[in-house]
């Protein structure tokens, strides 16, 4: 279960790129998309610190005789 610790940094990085992407489209006047494309950076965002917290309480169990 090793991957849970990078999955959670794949989310980051996906948020990251849709809010470039986001603000590009909103400079270019195509509001809809951009307002898309910001939704999806929210889920991102959502999803890395729902997945860290997953991570951690998966980990805490393990640690558990």
């Amino acid at each position: 279960m090793n991957y849970l610790k990078f999955t959670q940094y794949a989310y980051l990085i996906a948020a990251i790129l849709f809010a470039i992407e986001a603000f590009n489209q909103y400079k270019a006047g195509e509001t809809n998309k951009a307002i898309i494309l910001a939704i999806f950076t929210f889920v991102g965002i959502f999803m890395f610190f729902f997945r860290r917290n997953f991570a951690r309480k998966f980990e805490e169990r393990n640690k558990k005789p």
